[in-house]
């Protein structure tokens, strides 16, 4: 018997009639497009087998539909059906691209095989920075002439015959002291040759002999007291035996000062042009200054005029008064 309403009468079919039946009826589990192959989805595949998107306005085939054919919901989205992996992305995906690089490159990550090539890369540096200095400080003596490094050579073996005279010299001194019938007279005849030798050397006594001259012309006033110092240096490091310049005798204790633009040597003013008078064998000398990178290069480049002339006599008449010391005593008994 058909069921009947409240009011008695056979219950109809609901409303909407039967295509709401059919719609409450559960539907069969649709097939996802993305577990089928491009070709049963209807997607072309490129030649590289990548399977072309579908086009704008098309429906993906096996996608629930009703039961007159129209489409129930959207389609499910890719990574439906995989356990949730396309439903959001992981903590790296949200990255940015410069974030990630950075990420891959700090902190670095040094294998051994880095850290050796990274050691032989400092030492190689290293040693090439050893060479160019060397090379740079013996550049003057490599871009040298040959006739300059001849001079130098001549130089070096006039000093080392002047050395082995010396010695000679002491030894015959000796000698003779010890072979001599009146070795009182002898000590006293070289004791006043000593005396005239020292003399000389301290400035207590006028000097004469061969040498040069040596006049410094500073127009600009660029000539400083310290390039002064240096051609006494040099002068004396190749056998000079008395020094003179302008009126004021050289010793061991000769100081030299800039002062208002002058130059003063012991407290007294040198005035230009300077004037330098050397005592010892020109043939030592004038070539001691003339070396690459020596006294009158240095000079030059501060713009002065340098001239250097031989002369067979030169009188060096600038005296100085021996000064007692007063705390020193020989220590000879």
């Amino acid at each position: 018997m058909p069921p009947r309403g409240e009011s008695g009468r056979p219950a109809g079919p609901p409303p909407g009639g039967l295509k709401d039946v059919a719609l409450r009826r559960p539907l069969p589990k649709a097939v996802l497009p993305e577990a089928l192959p491009p070709q049963a989805q209807g997607r072309p595949v490129k030649p590289g087998g990548t399977p072309a998107p579908p086009a704008e306005g098309t429906r993906p085939p096996g996608g629930p539909r009703s039961g007159l054919g129209e489409r129930v919901g959207p389609a499910p989205g890719p990574g439906a059906g995989q356990g949730g992996r396309g439903a959001e992305k992981g903590p790296e995906e949200a990255l940015s691209g410069r974030q990630r690089l950075l990420k891959g490159v700090w902190p670095p990550r040094l294998t051994r095989a880095q850290l050796i090539v990274a050691l032989l890369l400092f030492g190689l540096g290293l040693g090439l920075a050893i060479q160019v200095r060397s090379t740079n400080e013996s550049s003057v003596l490599r871009g040298a002439r040959q006739e300059d490094l001849v001079r130098i050579l001549d130089e070096l073996d006039s000093r080392t015959q002047r050395l082995q005279d010396e010695k000679r010299r002491l030894e015959n001194q000796r000698t003779e002291l010890e072979n001599s019938s009146d070795q009182a007279e002898e000590a006293r005849k070289q004791t006043l040759q000593k005396e005239q030798q020292l003399g000389v050397l301290a400035g207590t006594v006028a000097a004469q002999g061969p040498g040069i001259t040596i006049t410094i012309d500073d127009s600009r006033g660029s000539v400083e007291s310290d390039m002064l110092l240096d051609t006494v240096q040099e002068l004396r490091a190749a056998g000079a035996e008395a020094i003179q310049i302008g009126k004021v005798r050289v010793v061991a204790g000769t100081y030299f000062a800039d002062s208002g633009g002058a130059i003063q040597i012991d407290g007294q003013k040198v005035t230009q042009p300077y004037v330098v008078k050397v005592i010892g064998k020109p043939e030592d000398l004038e070539p001691a200054l003339n070396i690459p990178g020596g006294v009158v290069q240095s000079l030059e480049k501060e713009q002065a005029t340098v001239s250097v002339r031989r002369e067979k006599k030169i009188v060096v008449d600038a005296l100085r008064s021996a000064k007692r010391p007063d705390y020193a005593r020989s220590s000879s008994r």
